[in-house]
């Protein structure tokens, strides 16, 4: 059997690199490919940690904005989400400085104020998020 390209197939590809690095086969690996799809494993944890910040904010919003439509579904759903970000933050410490990066959060700000929107109805939101990741993440804490 020959070698696997990575445009064959990514998961025969990887599984094959794998082989081939335990064995000390170094000679044979892909090193670019291999470059990127460690850089990608990376951008996926700081896309998940984007995604829950997002749908926590988002709830958080509605909670905020929309007192009579308060629930239990609301309620597990951000304690899910602060549960989820605190585990990936244990995890991944190096996730922290995100929560640190203007950048990120202006990011983070605009999906979950399209996410609350889109949900609920709403259009008036802050041009920033006016909490800070302490209160968000605090599983007491609600706007």
């Amino acid at each position: 059997m020959g070698i696997i390209t990575y445009e064959q197939d990514l998961v025969a590809w990887a599984n094959e690199q794998a082989r081939l690095l335990r064995a000390g086969r170094f000679e044979l690996i892909d090193v670019e490919h291999l470059a990127e799809e460690i850089e990608d494993v990376g951008k996926s944890e700081q896309r998940e940690l984007a995604n829950r910040m997002a749908i926590l904010l988002a709830h958080l919003l509605k909670w905020q904005k929309q007192p009579e439509r308060r629930g239990t579904s609301w309620t597990i759903t951000i304690r899910n989400q602060r549960r989820a970000i605190a585990r990936a933050l244990e995890e991944t410490p190096s996730l922290k400085g995100k929560l640190t990066d203007a950048r990120w959060w202006e990011a983070v700000w605009g999906d979950a104020t399209d996410l609350a929107a889109r949900e609920s109805g709403l259009e008036e939101f802050n041009e920033v998020c006016p909490w800070i990741a302490a209160e968000v993440l605090d599983q007491n804490w609600l706007p």
